[in-house]
């Protein structure tokens, strides 16, 4: 993925199965032979959410770097941001292989690999030993055998809360039986109630406040989407991310490998995902950060994901398909659409369309 196509390029990357492929990116990443992305800092792209500073609006989401081996090499790629996981308390070796699919013509990725992660020690080692102070997030779920899975995303603000910028709850992930079962009303009250009390221990310990978004799936009813946005805001929670993967495979190209099980991610999760948002948007009101994920390959669409109600943005699939210089490229093309529409701060573009894109979700 990423690295392989400064060293190989996009075709001989392409010849590997998609899974080693992704191992010879992250073997890349942490040999260092993949150079920095030299960005001259626009203070138009800087923004304060969750009580973070973020050097511009970019990140890398979660499953990408699922065992936080290459944090600070993502970094050094363009991202304002990037977020480790999902890291589950115990170590699992995820759903059989092959268990990740390209779809090429639709610039698209079929995964249920189902949280494989090394656990909370080994992630936990590295976060401890890093070097700079960029923004990392932790992103955690449960293990797919847990007689306690409410109890493992608590676990995982403990062990995480002294190298964590932010924490992620992952309920939505379409790869672990009964995961998203934790979205429904009363299930996410005591989730909530759970992880955010844990949050207030360390804090009171510590001194030191963590932020605690929730990712969502983009597969929810309009009802689904009501609880969530009330439970979101009945208890001290610091923000969204609008979305994870889809189980829709509505308007694909390529139906030979659309029949495999799994969540869709990449270009054609984007129409979805953005509706989605704005619809969490304007449930939530104006002052709950989200961050918007799925589809993002431009400046555009990056920008666009802000325009319906993200204050930051997130991506992964469409850097298999764009390759390494992808996040440099959108944030240069952020300055410059800022420069064409004369506004100070991307944060004046923020919900300019919401009204538009929540109107594909009614």
């Amino acid at each position: 993925m990423i690295d392989a196509f400064s060293l190989i390029g996009k075709r001989g990357l392409f010849l590997f199965d998609p899974e080693t492929a992704h191992g010879l990116s992250i073997a890349a990443l942490k040999s260092g032979l993949l150079p920095a992305c030299r960005l001259a800092p626009d203070p138009r792209l800087a923004q304060t959410v969750a009580g973070l500073s973020f050097p511009n609006p970019l990140g890398m989401a979660a499953g990408f770097d699922k065992n936080a081996e290459v944090p600070e090499a993502l970094l050094r790629l363009g991202f304002g941001f990037t977020e480790v996981g999902t890291i589950t308390p115990k170590p699992q070796a995820g759903n059989p292989k092959p268990r990740i699919f390209r779809l090429e013509a639709d610039k698209a990725v079929i995964n249920r690999l189902g949280f494989n992660n090394e656990g909370h020690a080994a992630a936990l080692a590295r976060l401890k030993a890093l070097k700079t102070g960029g923004i990392v997030g932790v992103n955690i779920g449960a293990n797919k055998d847990s007689a306690d899975r409410i109890g493992d995303y608590a676990e995982g603000i403990r062990t995480f809360y002294g190298v964590a910028r932010y924490f992620t709850a992952n309920i939505s992930s379409p790869n672990t039986p009964g995961l998203r079962d934790l979205q429904a009303r009363a299930s996410l009250a005591e989730l909530l109630s759970a992880v955010l009390a844990a949050r207030a221990d360390e804090a009171q310990k510590s001194g030191r406040r963590v932020p605690v978004f929730l990712k969502i799936a983009p597969d929810l009813t309009p009802e689904g989407m009501d609880d969530i946005a009330a439970e979101a805001l009945a208890h001290d929670l610091d923000g969204l991310i609008v979305s994870n993967t889809t189980l829709s495979r509505e308007g694909l190209k390529d139906r030979a490998q659309a029949g495999e099980a799994g969540g869709l991610s990449g270009a054609p999760l984007f129409e979805k995902s953005t509706s989605v948002l704005a619809g969490m948007r304007k449930r939530v009101g104006p002052a709950l950060p989200i961050i918007g994920v799925g589809g993002i390959s431009s400046a555009e669409t990056a920008l666009e994901k802000i325009r319906a109600g993200a204050d930051l943005v997130q991506l992964y699939s469409c850097m298999v398909y764009e390759g390494p210089g992808l996040a440099g490229r959108i944030i240069r093309g952020l300055s410059q659409l800022l420069d064409r529409e004369r506004v100070a701060s991307i944060r004046e573009v923020r919900d300019s369309r919401t009204d538009y894109w929540a109107a594909l979700n009614a």
